[in-house]
């Protein structure tokens, strides 16, 4: 199979399984998806959605937000980790976006990337989920999908990403990483891998990844 040919299977196959793919945050707008986003450094998304009505019964935009203190937004937002960076992060962002662009979350790569506690990440979530501007954030499972996948070297999350928007159409982008993201979840998770149930990595995987993955059930079964 030629790269192309792979691609190509990946983008049917995941179609086929992800006619339509959720997004994973619950939110109502920009801002609230902006929050969420950056709560789930370091969490699960379950874990975020609960945790975040908690927050936006007390704070649904960012003029309501900057009334509460960093250590009252750390109290509430504590069961998701991290709660000292984020809350400090949640409470700054929310008085810039007051202060630069009249409580709005801007639509614009760099002007978030600016905003504490908001990385490459959490900025291209939120211009493709919350704007629908072609981004392509890659977590975890995409960068260990890629590299099973032999799409990406595997090295950074950077190359990573370069390597997907060069390999996926734009217009592919926003629903694609959300797919792939369900997909490792579901078929091809970091712990418990089966294979055999891992439909994609089985038919294009890197071969590497595929004797390294049956030398370890050889060893098992000893």
């Amino acid at each position: 199979m030629t790269k192309a040919e792979k691609v190509d299977f990946v983008v049917d196959t995941l179609e086929s399984i992800y006619p339509t793919v959720p997004i994973p945050l619950d939110h109502t707008d920009p801002y609230t998806l902006l929050i969420a986003v950056l709560m789930s450094a370091q969490s699960t998304d379950a874990r975020v959605n609960q945790i975040t009505p908690l927050l936006f019964d007390r704070a649904i935009n960012p003029y309501q937000m900057v009334k509460l203190t960093v250590d009252e937004i750390r109290e509430i937002i504590k069961p998701v980790g991290l709660s000292p960076m984020k809350a400090k992060g949640i409470h700054g962002l929310s008085q810039i976006l007051i202060d630069k662009y009249n409580g709005e979350v801007p639509a614009d790569m760099e002007a978030l990337e600016a905003l504490p506690a908001v990385g490459h990440k959490t900025a291209s979530v939120v211009m493709s989920q919350a704007f629908g501007i072609p981004s392509f954030p890659v977590d975890t499972h995409i960068h260990r999908l890629m590299y099973r996948w032999g799409l990406s070297n595997g090295k950074n999350v950077v190359q990573t990403e370069k390597d997907a928007k060069r390999l996926f159409k734009k217009e592919l982008w926003n629903k694609l990483h959300l797919q792939i993201i369900y997909y490792a979840r579901e078929y091809s998770p970091a712990r418990g891998w089966n294979l055999d149930k891992d439909i994609i990595t089985k038919t294009i995987g890197r071969k590497s990844v595929i004797k390294e993955y049956e030398a370890s059930k050889t060893k098992k079964t000893r």
